[in-house]
Protein backbone atom coordinates (compact mmCIF):
# COMPACT_ATOMS: atom_id res chain seq x y z
CA UNK A 1 0.00 0.00 0.00
CA UNK A 2 1.57 3.78 -1.07
CA UNK A 3 2.44 5.66 1.73
CA UNK A 4 0.42 8.89 2.11
CA UNK A 5 1.78 11.99 1.11
CA UNK A 6 2.91 15.04 3.26
CA UNK A 7 1.33 18.19 2.51
CA UNK A 8 4.02 20.43 1.72
CA UNK A 9 4.79 24.23 0.85
CA UNK A 10 7.43 25.80 -0.16
CA UNK A 11 9.49 29.54 -1.00
CA UNK A 12 11.78 30.28 -3.87
CA UNK A 13 15.02 31.90 -2.71
CA UNK A 14 17.14 33.89 -4.70
CA UNK A 15 19.42 31.22 -4.99
CA UNK A 16 17.76 28.14 -3.98
CA UNK A 17 13.86 26.71 -2.60
CA UNK A 18 12.76 26.15 0.76
CA UNK A 19 10.43 23.90 1.23
CA UNK A 20 8.47 23.01 4.78
CA UNK A 21 6.05 20.66 5.82
CA UNK A 22 3.93 19.94 9.40
CA UNK A 23 6.92 20.15 11.38
CA UNK A 24 10.27 20.46 9.83
CA UNK A 25 11.77 22.74 7.16
CA UNK A 26 14.68 22.15 4.48
CA UNK A 27 16.52 25.02 2.17
CA UNK A 28 18.94 24.35 -0.23
CA UNK A 29 21.06 26.43 -2.03
CA UNK A 30 23.60 27.38 -4.55
CA UNK A 31 26.20 29.15 -3.81
CA UNK A 32 28.18 31.17 -5.94
CA UNK A 33 30.97 29.09 -6.29
CA UNK A 34 28.36 26.28 -7.71
CA UNK A 35 28.45 24.54 -4.58
CA UNK A 36 24.88 22.64 -3.27
CA UNK A 37 24.23 23.68 0.39
CA UNK A 38 21.91 22.05 1.94
CA UNK A 39 20.26 22.84 6.04
CA UNK A 40 17.20 21.58 8.15
CA UNK A 41 15.53 21.64 10.97
CA UNK A 42 12.04 21.19 12.96
CA UNK A 43 10.22 24.14 12.92
CA UNK A 44 9.65 26.39 16.34
CA UNK A 45 6.09 27.56 15.69
CA UNK A 46 3.57 24.87 14.27
CA UNK A 47 0.44 26.70 13.32
CA UNK A 48 -1.52 23.30 12.84
CA UNK A 49 -2.19 23.42 16.83
CA UNK A 50 -4.48 26.51 16.01
CA UNK A 51 -7.56 25.50 13.10
CA UNK A 52 -10.26 27.62 13.74
CA UNK A 53 -11.82 29.25 10.62
CA UNK A 54 -10.54 32.72 10.03
CA UNK A 55 -7.12 32.14 12.77
CA UNK A 56 -5.35 29.34 10.73
CA UNK A 57 -4.31 31.51 7.84
CA UNK A 58 -2.64 34.58 9.71
CA UNK A 59 -1.37 31.29 11.87
CA UNK A 60 -0.16 29.42 8.92
CA UNK A 61 1.80 32.82 7.84
CA UNK A 62 3.38 33.28 11.05
CA UNK A 63 4.75 30.15 11.05
CA UNK A 64 6.81 30.65 7.26
CA UNK A 65 7.94 33.90 8.89
CA UNK A 66 9.08 32.32 12.11
CA UNK A 67 11.15 29.99 9.89
CA UNK A 68 13.21 32.68 8.06
CA UNK A 69 15.13 33.21 11.19
CA UNK A 70 16.51 30.25 11.45
CA UNK A 71 17.27 29.67 7.75
CA UNK A 72 19.47 32.42 8.04
CA UNK A 73 21.24 31.24 10.95
CA UNK A 74 21.90 27.53 9.30
CA UNK A 75 22.30 28.83 5.95
CA UNK A 76 23.85 32.17 5.83
CA UNK A 77 24.38 31.57 1.72
CA UNK A 78 20.83 31.42 1.45
CA UNK A 79 19.31 35.22 -0.04
CA UNK A 80 15.65 35.82 0.84
CA UNK A 81 13.65 37.01 -1.92
CA UNK A 82 12.81 40.93 -0.70
CA UNK A 83 16.33 41.17 0.26
CA UNK A 84 17.62 43.43 -3.00
CA UNK A 85 17.85 46.92 -2.87
CA UNK A 86 15.18 47.60 -5.78
CA UNK A 87 12.56 45.67 -3.94
CA UNK A 88 13.18 47.36 -0.67
CA UNK A 89 12.98 50.57 -2.32
CA UNK A 90 9.73 49.54 -4.31
CA UNK A 91 8.21 48.41 -0.73
CA UNK A 92 8.48 51.96 0.14
CA UNK A 93 7.49 53.56 -2.95
CA UNK A 94 4.35 51.34 -2.53
CA UNK A 95 3.30 52.19 0.54
CA UNK A 96 3.77 55.67 -0.47
CA UNK A 97 1.57 55.09 -3.61
CA UNK A 98 -1.21 53.40 -1.90
CA UNK A 99 -1.24 56.73 0.34
CA UNK A 100 -2.00 58.66 -2.32
CA UNK A 101 -4.51 56.63 -3.52
CA UNK A 102 -6.24 56.58 -0.55
CA UNK A 103 -6.41 60.30 -0.69
CA UNK A 104 -7.16 61.03 -4.68
CA UNK A 105 -11.06 61.94 -4.90
CA UNK A 106 -11.31 57.92 -6.26
CA UNK A 107 -14.83 56.38 -4.82
CA UNK A 108 -14.10 53.86 -1.85
CA UNK A 109 -14.18 50.84 -4.08
CA UNK A 110 -12.16 51.65 -6.72
CA UNK A 111 -9.20 53.08 -4.40
CA UNK A 112 -8.96 50.06 -2.16
CA UNK A 113 -9.07 47.80 -4.74
CA UNK A 114 -6.18 49.78 -6.67
CA UNK A 115 -4.35 49.85 -3.34
CA UNK A 116 -4.40 46.49 -3.01
CA UNK A 117 -2.78 45.42 -6.63
CA UNK A 118 -0.18 48.12 -5.98
CA UNK A 119 0.56 46.29 -2.87
CA UNK A 120 1.73 43.16 -5.26
CA UNK A 121 4.07 45.46 -7.18
CA UNK A 122 7.19 44.61 -5.31
CA UNK A 123 6.60 41.36 -5.33
CA UNK A 124 6.70 41.51 -9.09
CA UNK A 125 9.57 43.95 -9.04
CA UNK A 126 11.48 40.98 -6.96
CA UNK A 127 10.87 38.31 -9.60
CA UNK A 128 12.33 39.78 -12.41
CA UNK A 129 16.26 40.00 -13.15
CA UNK A 130 16.84 37.54 -10.85
CA UNK A 131 16.86 33.81 -10.47
CA UNK A 132 13.33 34.02 -8.28
CA UNK A 133 11.01 33.06 -11.16
CA UNK A 134 12.73 29.76 -12.09
CA UNK A 135 13.62 28.68 -8.44
CA UNK A 136 9.85 29.27 -8.28
CA UNK A 137 9.31 27.08 -11.12
CA UNK A 138 11.72 24.49 -9.68
CA UNK A 139 9.84 24.65 -6.35
CA UNK A 140 6.49 23.71 -7.79
CA UNK A 141 8.05 21.05 -10.20
CA UNK A 142 9.88 19.16 -7.49
CA UNK A 143 6.54 19.33 -4.99
CA UNK A 144 4.14 18.88 -7.38
CA UNK A 145 5.91 15.61 -8.92
CA UNK A 146 6.33 14.64 -5.30
CA UNK A 147 2.64 15.09 -4.56
CA UNK A 148 0.97 13.65 -7.94
CA UNK A 149 3.53 11.07 -8.39
CA UNK A 150 4.45 12.45 -12.07
CA UNK A 151 6.37 14.84 -13.38
CA UNK A 152 4.15 18.66 -13.36
CA UNK A 153 4.89 21.63 -14.96
CA UNK A 154 5.72 24.77 -12.80
CA UNK A 155 2.33 25.90 -11.96
CA UNK A 156 1.00 24.82 -8.60
CA UNK A 157 -2.71 24.58 -7.53
CA UNK A 158 -1.50 25.70 -3.95
CA UNK A 159 0.67 28.41 -5.16
CA UNK A 160 0.46 31.51 -2.84
CA UNK A 161 -0.15 33.49 -5.90
CA UNK A 162 -3.98 32.22 -6.11
CA UNK A 163 -4.52 34.81 -2.83
CA UNK A 164 -4.15 37.24 -5.13
CA UNK A 165 -7.63 37.38 -6.42
CA UNK A 166 -9.36 36.79 -3.04
CA UNK A 167 -7.22 38.82 -1.37
CA UNK A 168 -7.68 42.10 -3.90
CA UNK A 169 -11.34 41.28 -3.52
CA UNK A 170 -11.28 41.22 0.58
CA UNK A 171 -9.82 43.74 1.14
CA UNK A 172 -11.20 46.26 -1.30
CA UNK A 173 -14.64 45.36 0.84
CA UNK A 174 -12.84 45.41 3.59
CA UNK A 175 -11.15 49.04 3.49
CA UNK A 176 -14.30 50.06 2.18
CA UNK A 177 -16.21 49.39 4.98
CA UNK A 178 -13.10 51.18 6.98
CA UNK A 179 -13.74 53.80 4.93
CA UNK A 180 -17.02 54.60 6.85
CA UNK A 181 -15.19 54.52 10.57
CA UNK A 182 -14.64 57.68 12.13
CA UNK A 183 -11.61 59.58 11.18
CA UNK A 184 -10.47 59.36 14.66
CA UNK A 185 -10.02 55.72 14.41
CA UNK A 186 -9.74 55.20 10.51
CA UNK A 187 -5.89 54.04 10.77
CA UNK A 188 -6.98 51.11 13.04
CA UNK A 189 -10.18 50.17 10.85
CA UNK A 190 -7.92 49.84 8.01
CA UNK A 191 -5.69 48.01 9.99
CA UNK A 192 -8.36 45.40 11.51
CA UNK A 193 -9.49 45.46 7.95
CA UNK A 194 -6.62 44.69 6.21
CA UNK A 195 -6.08 41.25 8.44
CA UNK A 196 -9.44 40.31 8.42
CA UNK A 197 -9.04 40.26 4.27
CA UNK A 198 -6.12 38.07 4.62
CA UNK A 199 -8.03 36.03 6.90
CA UNK A 200 -11.12 35.71 4.80
CA UNK A 201 -9.07 35.79 1.68
CA UNK A 202 -6.94 32.50 3.01
CA UNK A 203 -10.14 31.00 3.82
CA UNK A 204 -11.47 31.43 0.01
CA UNK A 205 -8.08 30.36 -0.96
CA UNK A 206 -8.84 26.71 0.92
CA UNK A 207 -12.33 27.30 -0.55
CA UNK A 208 -11.10 27.24 -4.04
CA UNK A 209 -8.68 24.32 -3.78
CA UNK A 210 -11.59 22.19 -2.34
CA UNK A 211 -13.70 22.94 -5.16
CA UNK A 212 -11.93 23.82 -8.02
CA UNK A 213 -14.76 23.01 -10.32
CA UNK A 214 -17.17 25.47 -9.09
CA UNK A 215 -17.32 28.76 -11.14
CA UNK A 216 -16.87 31.07 -8.94
CA UNK A 217 -13.65 28.97 -7.53
CA UNK A 218 -12.57 29.37 -11.03
CA UNK A 219 -12.56 32.80 -11.45
CA UNK A 220 -10.78 33.57 -8.04
CA UNK A 221 -8.12 31.32 -9.06
CA UNK A 222 -7.47 33.10 -12.59
CA UNK A 223 -5.55 35.98 -11.63
CA UNK A 224 -3.24 34.35 -9.46
CA UNK A 225 -2.69 31.21 -12.35
CA UNK A 226 -1.67 33.78 -14.82
CA UNK A 227 0.41 35.25 -12.26
CA UNK A 228 1.92 32.31 -12.12
CA UNK A 229 2.35 31.51 -15.95
CA UNK A 230 3.27 34.98 -17.19
CA UNK A 231 5.14 36.17 -14.35
CA UNK A 232 5.93 34.62 -11.14
CA UNK A 233 7.44 31.33 -12.55
CA UNK A 234 10.02 30.34 -15.32
CA UNK A 235 11.04 26.77 -16.30
CA UNK A 236 13.86 25.67 -14.29
CA UNK A 237 17.31 24.52 -15.49
CA UNK A 238 18.62 20.86 -14.50
CA UNK A 239 21.21 22.20 -11.78
CA UNK A 240 18.04 24.31 -10.08
CA UNK A 241 16.10 21.54 -10.17
CA UNK A 242 18.51 19.72 -8.19
CA UNK A 243 18.61 22.22 -5.82
CA UNK A 244 14.73 22.33 -5.04
CA UNK A 245 15.11 18.65 -5.20
CA UNK A 246 17.97 18.56 -2.15
CA UNK A 247 15.35 20.56 -0.17
CA UNK A 248 12.39 18.10 -0.89
CA UNK A 249 14.37 15.31 0.14
CA UNK A 250 15.77 16.71 3.10
CA UNK A 251 12.57 18.26 4.43
CA UNK A 252 11.03 14.45 3.91
CA UNK A 253 13.87 12.73 5.76
CA UNK A 254 13.00 14.80 8.74
CA UNK A 255 8.92 14.82 8.58
CA UNK A 256 9.85 10.97 8.55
Amino acid sequence: MASEKIRLGGMALQNGVLVHGPTAWAAAVRTASGELKVAAAKKRVLASRLDRPLLRGPARLVEAIAILPDVRRRLPEARLPFERPAVLAAMALSAVAVRIVRGSPLGPAASELASGLLSFAPAALALRGSDLAAYHGAEHVSIGSYEHGEARAKEHERCGSHLLGPFVATSAIGGVLASHAPRSVRGPARAAASLGALAAATELFAWTIRNPDRRLAKALARPGHELQHRLATADPSPAQLEVAEAALQACLALEG
